[in-house]
């Protein structure tokens, strides 16, 4: 094949600015997109292998798995044991645990199925995962192992109608891909069926290169670079990709890759500079996420850019090193080369040894010691039953998000014990008020706001006319007071056409005592539990990694902010019927509010959420709450259990009420 310099420099046109990208430099906001870049390069470059082999007649699958081989493995694996002391000395557990499940992964190509299942790409705690750009590389072995078999199947039909299928293919992938944002972003963008069509791409311009020639057309050409640089100075994390706007990089980089020869924008790209970086991209790409997140997985502070930026520069004399002793000696043919057989033994011998390798780091791993409150799972609205007792004397409904989910379980052990059945409303990420869209369509997609909307107004229809005596709300609802989307707008708006609320806080309250209105409007009693103190993701994670390493410090939760929200909504709501639990005084009775336990556990394991040490307490002053509205209301008389835990019978109010003004912050409970 001819070598083309300017692809090299293509490749530098990619891995800079994503490596640039990662480490928070803002001159790339779509430094992402340089793994588009590496896609369409990588699909042309494979195809035109292929064809010629084809026609030569000397096409083997054994000779292109080998040169694949040679070119990907010995570097991914040399950087998997690099990465491998690291883990094991600065991982706190939870992250060690998913590491070890992205090398089983790395192992057995399967990097972006994982890390579709874990987290959004662009989300925080993606930031931490050291092999997460191992996706593409997924991505494109996945693509290794079909493509050679389905060009092979059909070029029997010949060039021209195997270009058209081609097309088909790709437009079919890209339509995939242009529903799939909408409705499963990060599906959309891990997995193969909606990134075929960005190598296909690179496959179809090899096909027109085999059919015509190639082609200079100096303008062309640098319009495709243009493509390229607008896609990288304009896309951030908002737009979908891939998707439409996918195609202004995907199409630049065909255009240089069709009528860029020997025309000035192959000689810029063909500089020496350029090319260098190019051949080494491959393994400064594999480089720069591991140092980046042990950087940040390392220190207990978040890493300034300074620091960031000189990884960046040092992501290249290591890629130069990797380049020079592991990729370039096994990529080697010839005379003294390692014969093929061997490397298919080291090849299998390799996966198999990440793969194990993160098997025995799981079971080595020690226990975590912020267990989570087991999520309620299938007892959702959407099918569990797990707690729900047909002939109970009262019927108690807990209707939430992923906060709710974080104490359901122990709340229906404990009202399950006591005769009482809980039916659970829960869907993550979706409030439980009425009336409030989502607004994070980057995100989540879409399809998110519309399936969340439809979530909670099915919920409040089978709550208002289903058999329920009382119902427990509780969500994020100070998270959704202050949070902002990857635009910076508010992560909540009304479902009216166009109202953006400058004032979350009161929004939410207001939404809050409305939802509230509407189910004592029905004749249910409601125990409202209100936002309890928060950590911030950042400082929870420094909280962490202090308790981790024995460091001794102040450890507490953002009181002010839980009291700024609790004050909202008892204003909001001091005029409704509603049993208030106060999640004030969960864990603290004000600033300072330190989030340790007795035992020296957290009383929250993301910072967010509720732990699991604390998780039965709250259970028990709701259970107090729901059995003294059920006496209220002549249900039988129920006795809730010791909060000591030793069995015996005692009845306890179902909260403490100080004596203050119910718009007071300290204000804890209303009894109907």
């Amino acid at each position: 094949m001819l070598y083309r310099p300017e692809i090299d420099g293509l490749r530098a046109v990619a891995v800079v600015p994503v490596i640039l990208f990662h480490s928070g430099l803002g001159l790339f906001s779509g430094g992402f997109i340089g793994v588009d870049i590496f896609f369409v390069i990588s699909g042309y470059l494979i195809t035109t292998l292929l064809i010629e082999d084809i026609e030569r007649g000397s096409f083997s699958l054994l000779e292109f798995y080998e040169r694949r081989a040679r070119r990907i493995l010995p570097a991914l694996f040399f950087v998997c044991a690099a990465c491998l002391p690291f883990a094991w000395l600065w991982m706190l557990p939870e992250q060690l645990r998913d590491f070890s499940q992205s090398l089983v992964a790395v192992g057995l190509f399967a990097s972006n199925i994982l890390f579709w299942r874990e987290s959004g790409y662009f989300s925080e705690a993606a930031e931490d995962k050291p092999l997460l750009h191992t996706w593409s590389l997924a991505v494109e072995e996945q693509y290794y192992i079909i493509f050679p078999i389905l060009l092979l199947l059909i070029w029997r039909s010949g060039p021209r109608r195997v270009l058209w299928i081609l097309i088909a293919l790709s437009g079919a992938s890209l339509a995939l891909s242009e529903w799939a944002w909408r409705t499963a972003p990060s599906a959309n963008f891990y997995l193969i069926p909606t990134r075929a069509w960005e190598l296909f791409a690179g496959s179809i311009a090899a096909l027109h290169v085999h059919r015509s020639g190639l082609k200079s057309n100096g303008a062309i050409a640098v319009a495709g670079l243009f493509l390229i640089l607008a896609a990288l100075v304009t896309f951030d994390e908002t737009v979908p990709v891939p998707g439409l706007p996918a195609l202004l990089p995907v199409a630049g980089t065909v255009l240089v890759l069709l009528y860029g020869h020997n025309t000035p924008a192959a000689r810029l790209l063909g500089l020496p500079f350029l090319t260098g970086i190019g051949l080494i991209s491959y393994s400064a790409y594999l480089w720069h996420q591991p140092l980046f997140a042990f950087a940040r997985i390392g220190s207990l502070e978040p890493p300034g850019l300074p620091l960031m930026l000189g990884l960046a520069l040092a992501s290249f004399p290591l890629a130069w090193l990797s380049w020079r002793f592991v990729e370039r000696p096994f990529r080697r043919r010839g005379p003294g080369a390692m014969p093929r057989r061997m490397v298919f033994a080291g090849s299998a011998s390799g996966l198999a040894a990440v793969a194990a390798a993160g098997a025995v780091l799981w079971t080595a791993t020690p226990p975590d010691d912020l267990l989570r409150e087991t999520y309620g799972g299938a007892c959702n609205y959407n099918g569990g039953r797990c707690f729900e007792i047909e002939e109970a004397p009262l019927k108690v409904a807990l209707w939430g998000d992923s906060f709710a989910d974080a104490f359901s379980t122990s709340l229906g052990r404990q009202l399950n014990e006591d005769g009482i059945s809980l039916a659970l409303f829960i869907r993550h990420s979706c409030p439980s008020l009425t009336g409030v869209l989502r607004n994070e369509d980057a995100r989540q997609g879409p399809a998110f706001k519309h399936d969340c909307l439809e979530h909670t107004r099915a919920s409040m229809e089978e709550l208002r006319t289903g058999d329920y005596d009382i119902v427990v709300l509780n969500s994020a609802y100070e998270w959704y007071a202050s949070e902002t989307n990857m635009a910076g707008e508010p992560i909540l708006v009304s479902e009216g056409p166009g109202s953006q609320y400058a004032s979350q806080p009161r929004f939410v309250a207001e939404r809050l005592a409305a939802t509230i209105a509407e189910l004592d409007h029905a004749g249910r009693a409601v125990v409202l539990l209100t936002p309890h103190p928060m950590v911030r993701e950042e400082t929870f994670l420094r909280y962490r990694k202090m308790r981790h390493r024995g460091i001794e410090g102040d450890f507490s939760a953002d009181y002010a902010s839980a009291a700024r929200i609790h004050a909202q909504i008892l204003e909001a709501t001091q005029t409704l019927d509603v049993t208030r639990v106060s999640g004030l005084d969960l864990f603290c009775e004000g600033a300072p509010c330190p989030i340790l336990t007795d035992a020296g556990g957290f009383t929250l394991f993301d910072g967010y959420h509720l732990s699991s040490s604390i998780a039965p307490d709250v259970a028990r002053r709701l259970t107090r709450a729901i059995e003294a509205l059920g006496q209220a209301r002549s249900m039988r008389p129920l006795a809730s259990r010791s909060s000591s835990g030793d069995g015996r019978i005692r009845r306890d109010p179902p909260c403490i009420t100080r004596p203050s003004s119910s718009s007071s912050p300290n204000a804890s409970c209303s009894i109907r």
